[in-house]
């Protein structure tokens, strides 16, 4: 991978006429190098959606300067744009219940350098993933979820995130649902990873309900979370299948495969700036 700094530019607005010639003309007014450019049409909602990906090895605006200077083409086009830089590292903070194996997949990928941010910290209801904490050396918060008690601990949870100063949230089997009110003032991004091939066995145990079903194929999931439950924009799924000789163990054991992979994929297409959400929907740019 290039160690060149990159500007990623998101764009999303209605479908109009030469939206990709005015925002490559600007780049190149100022002596950007375009290097990767992709986007997409929804004709159903008329919906336009691109990344565009520039050298900043010779760009004449500062960094600061880029995205108020972007700002008149925006207007006229009614875009709604983001700017990002492929040097900086998000910090992306960790929640997790009793299940490890998510969160010790993305520790292991965030040491080897496969995924380039920063882990202030650990966050869970529970004790039992302190050892890996400890292991990979970072700060592990531990608020317990008591009998009417949980907005109190929603609240500490908040307050350890906002002083952090936390990018993202990602959700690698923290068995709780986040109230509405976690969601509307978290501040970011929350990426959850969710044990079925949504939309089908929403809630708990959907091993048990794909069991109990019958089911050839089993998956996993990883969205965002929002205020409707396991129903938030999707970022990335994947299935397995399975017969009829596995018991629910073996779907739990197979299933956990799954979802460490498609966590560890949502999660860099996140902090690459390759997903852009519209309505209910996303577009990830491969």
């Amino acid at each position: 991978m290039s160690t060149k700094p990159f500007g990623i530019l998101l764009v999303r607005c209605q479908d109009q006429k030469g939206i990709v010639a005015r925002v490559a003309s600007f780049l190149h007014d100022f002596g950007g190098n375009i290097v990767d450019s992709d986007h997409h049409t929804d004709r159903e909602t008329g919906d336009f959606l691109m990344r565009m990906v520039f050298d900043l090895a010779h760009f004449q605006l500062s960094r600061e300067d880029i995205h108020a200077s972007f700002a008149p083409i925006a207007k006229i086009f009614g875009m709604t744009s983001t700017l990002h830089f492929s040097d900086s590292r998000p910090r992306m903070a960790l929640m997790v219940s009793k299940y490890e194996h998510c969160l010790v997949d993305l520790l292991q990928r965030q040491r080897r350098g496969e995924l380039a941010v920063d882990i202030p910290m650990i966050i869970s209801n529970h004790s039992e993933c302190q050892f890996w904490a400890d292991r990979f050396e970072v700060p592990y918060c531990h608020f317990p979820v008591t009998p009417g008690k949980k907005p109190e601990q929603e609240q500490q949870v908040l307050e350890v995130l906002h002083r952090h100063q936390v990018d993202v949230v990602v959700m690698a089997r923290y068995m709780q649902i986040l109230s509405n009110n976690f969601l509307d003032t978290v501040g970011c991004p929350v990426i959850n990873i969710h044990h079925s091939f949504l939309p089908a066995f929403i809630g708990a145990k959907p091993y048990h309900q794909a069991y109990e079903r019958g089911v050839k194929i089993i998956g996993a999931t990883a969205h965002y979370a929002t205020q409707d439950l396991d129903e938030g924009p999707i970022i990335e799924q994947d299935v397995m299948r399975i017969g009829h000789r596995d018991t629910i163990d073996d779907l739990v054991r197979k299933g956990r495969d799954l979802e460490t992979f498609v966590l560890a994929r949502a999660v860099r297409n996140h902090i690459e700036h390759r997903v852009l959400v519209y309505g209910k929907k996303t577009v990830i740019f491969d």
